[in-house]
């Protein structure tokens, strides 16, 4: 999915008690509303993330507007609007959140449509959508592209596809992809396709012929592999037959939460050892059974660390930045949308009715901030949380588009 009850965290109690006395010990103060760093002009290390203004880099995100989802109680296909739900309120929220690029999803995922004609198709539209707001947006075929739009205050938008279905049988279809700007390819969604089996096959066949041809001519044409809704063997094959680090953009810890969209740590240690990048997301497979809030997110965050090191975790949100007005009314359209899923045959196990796909206590423009706040709050030095926030994944992306 690309989007409640009251609930602690799921950190362990003592975990709850030493953030407590960390937050007093990082100057954060507590709200109904959750915790925001208090006011300094101290610019060091130890002054809050959103402060010190490092590049943040949401690895797989959404600049929409959510809550034009709903209008006048009818659903709104936010994709198919000419603007994509990007209005007023949603830029505004976008340079509020400090944001320096996103990964967007671009192109075809899932449904009835060609998905090649769907591709090249919505490529355009967001080339004309970033025309449109270029004071606002950027589009990002560099590293260096991300660097610029953090110093401009502008947001570099990533084009990305979450399924390499519009491949054809043609693996050169790639350079194309390459030429029109897509930096981010990942080889398959929860279902299979001609290139691999998603986490939802319990086959677990992993990468065919023609996905070890694609992989190859991804790497030619310098675009960033994405494993992020595989299925273990295929992520595994992938891992191995690439000549390039890799990312899985958003996904939690199987260790953490024993969900097939989340990572095991074979693939995690694989992923760290090739130099990639693990971005975790702000989404419900971060718990089983129950809405997922910001403890769990620490928990695999941390756990992603302890295996991986703090050179090869980030964030990839998997969420918008705008806030859900109408937590009630979107509670309803989610209920929708999880019953058209899994009667596409696309859904997720972990994905329910009664769970929004979100951390309901970490959405707003500030989501980001509040999350190195925790971060902070839990111990881990201002050096890491600022890798985690863009540094490592802007290293990926300058190690992978060097060239293009």
């Amino acid at each position: 999915m690309s989007e409640f009850r009251s609930s602690t965290n799921a950190l362990p109690r003592r975990h709850v008690l030493q953030f407590g006395a960390g937050a007093i010990a990082a100057g954060l103060s507590f709200g109904t509303t959750g915790y925001v760093a208090k006011a300094s002009s101290d610019k060091s290390d130890s002054a809050p993330a959103q402060l010190r203004k490092p590049v943040l880099i949401d690895a797989l995100g959404g600049i929409s507007n959510v809550n034009l989802r709903l209008q006048g109680g009818a659903r709104s296909n936010l994709r198919e609007r000419q603007d994509k739900g990007v209005d007023a309120r949603a830029l505004a929220d976008l340079t509020s959140s400090g944001l320096s690029a996103t990964n967007i999803t671009l192109g075809y995922v899932a449904g009835d449509m060609e998905p090649f004609e769907h591709s090249v198709g919505e490529i355009g539209e967001w080339d004309a959508l970033i025309r449109n707001q270029s004071e606002h947006l950027s589009k990002v075929l560099t590293a260096q592209d991300i660097r610029d739009a953090h110093q401009s205050g502008k947001c570099g938008i990533i084009f990305g596809f979450q399924n390499a279905a519009m491949m054809g049988d043609d693996a050169g279809r790639v350079k194309l992809f390459a030429n029109l700007g897509v930096r981010v390819i990942q080889l398959t969604y929860n279902i299979r396709n001609q290139l691999g089996d998603g986490s939802m096959v319990p086959d677990n066949q992993g990468l065919t012929d023609f996905g070890r041809a694609v992989v190859a001519q991804l790497n030619a044409n310098n675009i960033l592999v994405d494993l992020s809704h595989s299925g273990e063997q295929t992520c595994l094959d992938a891992l191995a037959g690439s000549d390039k680090p890799i990312a899985i953009t958003h996904t939690g810890c199987r260790a953490v939460t024993d969900l097939p969209r989340n990572k095991s740590d074979k693939e995690l240690k694989l992923l760290a050892d090739k130099g990639g990048v693990a971005g975790l997301y702000y989404m419900p497979f971060l718990a089983s059974g129950r809405q997922a809030h910001s403890g769990d997110l620490i928990a695999h965050m941390e756990h992603a660390i302890n295996i991986c090191g703090e050179d090869h975790v980030g964030i990839g949100s998997d969420n918008g930045i705008t806030a859900v007005d109408d937590m009630l009314a979107y509670r309803a359209e989610i209920r929708k949308e999880v019953a058209a899923r899994r009667a596409a045959g696309i859904g997720a196990k972990g994905e329910t009715a009664d769970i929004v796909p979100m951390l309901p206590d970490l959405q707003g423009p500030s989501k980001y901030w509040k999350l190195a706040d925790m971060l902070s709050a839990r111990g881990h030095k201002a050096a890491r949380v600022d890798k985690i926030l863009g540094g490592n994944f802007l290293r990926l992306m300058d190690d992978i588009w060097t060239g293009v």
